[in-house]
């Protein structure tokens, strides 16, 4: 068991790494919050562990990896915030046994990735990238062949969530026939038509724009069987997940000339710095368009993002409020004066609750309020009891033998 008492804002310590937005930095300064440290890269495991140790919130994007080896150094660590949608590069088990909950932004960046995706669409079926690269090289490959608008062309959505949903719109916008394939029934935008399977929706798009969460049956949802489902002469974009995509049966696709084109954004495997070397059979390709993992990647969807997760480690510090945490019980209990407010964050077995208001009856102490969830394997309590009480209170969730953290916040 672990004991995190309230502690005065300046002894809070938030260590932020790989670039946050000014924004985030901003959110904290005006809550209080003080004793923040940022470093603009990503840190190996050993950096990390050792930088961790002492922190009692860590910020972090895409290329921190957060295993349970390195939470269990984190004896003091309360919370994580991923400044972006993904959450897989976090062990979130292990981050909810230990008590931590997880708090990303899933919607801030949707309309980023969408425009970006919506260029590329343009961009692939007007030939562009092999053009381009032509001219680069001084030729002037000035055809038509293989060009088209994409007026009354069939854009094909997978998942059709935030990001594929606005999508959606901005390509009926200009004129393309949508049709979107997902696990669970969704209600169309505009005119678009939610077709029965995948390899109905692959038979029938001339581009395949993916858009799913990183799931087991998400992993590799796209290989050669797939590849040979699509028309002739299509198109494929990924700016889902790295491994939806079987990069080398793509490659043979390509190679092949079955797709003519494909915009990959996200990778299997991705360089943790800018210094280390991309390896990638797509890079032969010069009808393939590769980013480095920008879907998300503009000024505003940063901006936006900064603001968002960093409120939430507000939110959680100030009262408590778990409220679109990932991987942990969403809690949340209006502030009242006069009070004093206990977390108590517990193993999931029958009884609990039972036992510490058996307790709290027993010496007298008088539960203004109180809010309890489970996810898993784990419970989290958030109480307010009278000011004199909060001595008696914290000594009686301390003895609760399924207890895995308790924190008193004011």
């Amino acid at each position: 068991m672990t004991d995190h008492l309230s502690l005065g804002k300046d002894k809070i310590r938030f260590l932020m790494l790989e670039g946050l937005h000014d924004n985030a930095f901003k959110v904290l300064k005006d809550a209080g919050y003080t004793n923040v440290e940022a470093i603009s890269t990503a840190l190996d495991e050993a950096e990390l562990i050792e930088k961790i140790k002492d922190a009692h919130f860590i910020g972090i994007r895409s290329r921190t990896n957060l295993t349970r080896a390195v939470l269990e150094k984190a004896e003091k660590l309360i919370a994580i915030g991923c400044f972006c949608i993904g959450t897989n590069q976090v062990d979130l088990d292990a981050a909810r046994e230990l008590g931590i909950p997880v708090f990303n932004a899933p919607y801030s960046n949707t309309r980023s990735v969408a425009e970006l995706v919506l260029a590329e669409i343009i961009m692939l079926m007007r030939g562009v990238p092999e053009k381009n690269a032509v001219v680069h090289r001084g030729g002037w490959g000035k055809s038509a062949k293989d060009s088209y608008e994409v007026r009354g062309k069939t854009l094909g959505i997978v998942g059709y969530g935030s990001i594929g949903s606005q999508l959606s719109v901005l390509a009926e916008n200009l004129g393309m026939k949508v049709i979107y394939h997902d696990a669970i029934t969704k209600l169309p935008m505009g005119n678009a038509r939610q077709v029965g399977s995948l390899e109905e929706l692959l038979k029938n798009a001339d581009v395949v724009t993916l858009h799913v969460p990183d799931l087991p049956e998400t992993r590799n949802m796209i290989t050669a069987k797939e590849l040979a489902m699509m028309k002739p002469k299509s198109h494929l974009i990924n700016a889902a997940r790295g491994k939806c995509v079987d990069i080398d049966a793509l490659a043979e696709a390509l190679k092949s000339g079955h797709l003519i084109g494909a915009a990959i954004d996200v990778f299997p495997k991705e360089p943790k710095s800018a210094s280390e070397e991309f390896e990638s059979p797509l890079r032969q390709f010069d009808n393939v368009i590769l980013t480095p993992h920008i879907g998300g990647s503009t000024q505003e969807a940063q901006a936006n993002i900064g603001l968002e997760v960093a409120e939430k480690f507000v939110r959680y510090s100030d009262m408590g409020d778990t409220l679109s945490a990932v991987n942990f019980p969403n809690v949340t209990i209006p502030f009242k004066d006069g009070t004093h407010r206990l977390l108590h964050i517990h193993k999931n077995v029958a009884g609990v609750l039972s036992q510490i208001n058996l307790s709290f009856a027993e010496a007298g102490i008088n539960i203004l309020a109180q809010n309890l969830m489970t996810e898993g394997d784990v419970g989290y309590l958030v109480m307010d009891v009278d000011d004199d009480d909060s001595a008696k209170a914290l000594e009686r969730l301390r003895a609760v033998p399924e207890t895995i953290k308790v924190r008193v916040l004011f």
